[in-house]
């Protein structure tokens, strides 16, 4: 569900360039669906991973997958920039959000043991996506245009999704020192409001929201750079998917490694190297050089992005996961929304890419030292009993 959902949204990469060459719309303007899809995944996440709290995944996955292949199918039909920007925008990132907080909210409930590599396999989905969807709808394009090769993807939402949907369930209820399933517990809004105020919550969102902001534009644009760089169209969406192929192995070997380990230390070391990873982009030209970095580079940041779920579980109950961590997610969803739109900026006001990479390189080294502030689970005043 993650490799659809997230692909769906994440396949405008790969129609950028089509998109703009046939419509003569601007990269940037292209490029600011993408950001609105981030603005519109902040809050949906929020709104979606506190309805999973309330009515479980199943119901947020299920209104998600109605909504993405609507969405996609009328973007596909869009006439004017103004009219794709709205309606990839807004109801793309509606939909997309539906499922990323409430899933993987869902899981840590499941497991108490090797909850890092859980989530990790979970969230593995998004890695697989430039595996999969980038690669169909660049096929799609080349043989159809972009216009049918998105409304192909819309319906292949509708078909693989909702009956994936039907399929989710709730976690068990924890179980009390007697043995005894615990009582159902319902977040209340004080609870909710100390949790997202605590300095634990806060830490934890902005790293998320640093993080993210640094990867967004290297991820977005890689394939246009690629192709920038003398890159054929599908040699540079192959380097996407490359990214995407090492994040997916990166998201199990980090998880796995953070559960013998510890979630804060493996946070720290992957968001180093993506910081390493960003700056060299800066120096890369030849295939074999992209494939190189990204390598480096999907591993660190696919394997970085589950433990957020994973630390945020340490600090707070299960029964508030939902709306916690759809809360981090909307910092990371506003940190995301301003790469793409700012490297389609630099690209058409400097005809290159160095200063994305670089402000993303910047950033990125923002989020390692925020990633140090981290305390110890047991000092948070929201935490599980």
């Amino acid at each position: 569900m993650g490799c659809v959902a997230l692909g769906a949204m994440f396949s405008l990469a790969v129609f950028l360039t089509p998109m703009s060459e046939e419509t003569g719309w601007s990269r940037a303007g292209i490029s600011f669906a993408m950001t609105i899809n981030f603005l519109v995944m902040a809050f949906g996440s929020f709104a979606w991973g506190a309805a999973s709290d309330r009515w479980g995944a199943r119901f947020t996955t299920l209104c998600g997958a109605v909504l993405l292949g609507l969405a996609l199918t009328l973007a596909s039909r869009a006439t004017s920039l103004l009219g794709f920007q709205l309606t990839y925008g807004i109801l793309v990132g509606v939909a997309a959000s539906a499922f990323f907080a409430p899933m993987i909210a869902t899981v840590t409930g499941w497991f108490e043991t090797r909850r890092n590599l859980a989530v990790s396999l979970v969230s593995a989905g998004m890695g697989m996506a430039p595996l999969t969807i980038s690669p169909l709808a660049s096929w799609l394009i080349t043989q159809y245009g972009w216009s049918s090769a998105m409304f192909s993807i819309g319906v292949l939402a509708w078909v693989l999704l909702i009956p994936a949907a039907l399929l989710v369930r709730r976690p068990p209820p924890s179980t009390a020192p007697s043995g005894a399933p615990a009582p159902a517990m319902k977040p209340t809004k004080a609870e909710v409001g100390r949790a997202l105020t605590s300095p634990q919550f806060l830490v934890l969102g902005f790293t998320f929201m640093f993080c993210c902001m640094a990867h967004s534009g290297p991820i977005f644009h890689v394939v246009s750079y690629a192709e920038y760089c003398g890159l054929g169209a599908m040699a540079a969406v192959s380097v996407y998917s490359v990214e995407g192929l090492a994040g997916l192995g990166g998201r199990v070997l980090v998880g796995m490694l953070a559960d013998r380990f510890g979630a804060k230390r493996l946070l720290v070391i992957t968001l180093s190297i993506q910081a390493l990873a960003i700056f060299a982009y800066l120096k890369v030209d030849e295939l074999s050089e992209f494939y190189t970095m990204a390598v480096i580079f999907g591993i660190a940041y696919g394997g970085g992005m589950p433990l957020y779920a994973s630390l945020a579980r340490d600090y707070f109950g299960q029964h508030i996961m939902g709306t916690v961590f759809g809360a981090a997610t909307m910092l990371s969803s506003l940190g995301m929304s301003l790469g793409p739109v700012g490297g389609g900026w630099v690209f058409d006001n400097f005809h290159n890419y160095a200063w994305l990479y670089i402000a993303s390189g910047l950033v990125a080294a923002g989020a390692v030292m925020l990633a140090l502030m981290f305390h110890k689970p047991g000092s948070a005043p929201a935490m599980a009993a």
